[in-house]
């Protein structure tokens, strides 16, 4: 389904608002729902994507783009999120980033994560320049929205704190690699596994440094 721009895009502006933000989604009968990705940048394991639609009237404090958040207080703000919005993730594995290309595997994933939402949006904001082709809402995308709207910064914290803990699971997989510790960035630890072990199944191998690596 497509929507003309002009008709649907919302005015955003530098840092949140949440008196504005609250309006908007009155507008949409609540049901306004931020989109983001964390993991497109690694060298490893999956992109994971998150949908959320918060509850204005039970907003956690403090959110906020997610790379500006210590560890410890994204952990704390994913626990408040979860238990107060409609929240899903979707990802895409490194063999489907391979076969797609990192775009287009994220942005599938960000369909994913809107259609399994417990609540249907009526509007959906995405993180960065693209709206996914085949959204079945309208929407628009959002240049550094993960630090201009609550409920991007949400879906950016969801995102993020998801994979960081799939990552820790992966280096009981794949030992050696240090994924637990750089969560599969292009670390100079991670080079110099890459260097001694060669790639495992959970590397992108479509990834230049990725493909140039070999024990």
């Amino acid at each position: 389904m497509t929507f003309g721009p002009s008709l649907f895009d919302l005015p955003f502006p530098d840092s949140p608002d949440p008196a504005l933000e609250r309006r908007h989604a009155a507008a949409f009968n609540g049901a306004l729902c931020g989109v983001d990705e964390a993991g497109r940048g690694p060298w490893a394991g999956p992109v994971f994507t998150a949908a959320v639609i918060l509850d204005y009237g039970n907003l956690p404090d403090g959110l906020n783009d997610s790379k500006t958040l210590t560890g410890t207080r994204r952990e704390e703000l994913f626990e408040q999120i979860v238990a107060s919005a409609f929240v899903c993730t979707a990802s895409a594995s490194p063999h489907t980033i391979d076969r797609r290309n990192i775009r287009s595997a994220t942005l599938s994933a960000m369909i994913r994560a809107v259609d399994g939402l417990a609540m249907v949006p009526e509007y959906v904001l995405v993180d960065g320049r693209d709206v996914p082709r085949g959204l079945r809402q309208p929407g628009q995308a959002l240049v550094k929205g993960d630090g201009r709207c609550l409920c991007i910064a949400a879906a950016s914290i969801v995102a993020k704190v998801t994979r960081d803990r799939m990552m820790v699971r992966l280096e009981t997989h794949a030992p050696g690699y240090g994924f637990a510790r750089h969560k599969g960035y292009g670390v100079p630890q991670h080079q110099r596994a890459l260097s001694e072990f060669g790639p495992c199944d959970h590397h992108r191998k479509s990834f230049k440094p990725v493909q140039s690596a070999g024990p």
